[in-house]
């Protein structure tokens, strides 16, 4: 019982780490996309809709208990992509911190092993399987 509530609430809030910053790149989109100019990211302005749009359904599908291993590694994948390409601490740029960068980075790392452990374990049964 504690178990399946554990897992459901990390989810949830997992899902809630995707679906609030969606949600605010609709609001600030402008500061989004020069946000990205200013890391060099290709087209910005294709990626910023298409990871708008991952982030908001990929967020409720998670909350929503709908596949969640497929999102999981999705997220996974795009965490390390946004990682390596926005939370470039080991580069410098104008008005950017990069102690926070690599605060970000870090802490981005840790949602990736977040994202791993919940795409290979959708059950308890197989969650008792890692514990052991």
């Amino acid at each position: 019982m504690i178990e399946r509530m554990a897992v459901t609430l990390g989810r949830c809030l997992l899902g809630l780490y995707f679906l609030a910053p969606g949600l605010s790149k609709i609001t600030s989109y402008q500061a989004m996309l020069d946000y990205m100019t200013l890391h060099d990211i290709p087209v910005p302005g294709l990626l910023l809709p298409i990871t708008t749009l991952l982030q908001v359904g990929g967020g409720l599908c998670l909350i929503t208990g709908f596949r969640i291993r497929e999102v999981a590694l999705m997220f996974a994948g795009m965490t390390l992509l946004i990682n390596l390409g926005m939370h470039d601490f080991w580069n410098t740029y104008p008005e950017t911190d990069q102690g926070h960068e690599l605060q970000n980075f870090v802490k981005n790392l840790g949602i990736f092993a977040g994202l791993l452990i919940l795409s290979a374990g959708q059950n308890l049964q197989q969650w008792r399987l890692i514990k052991a």
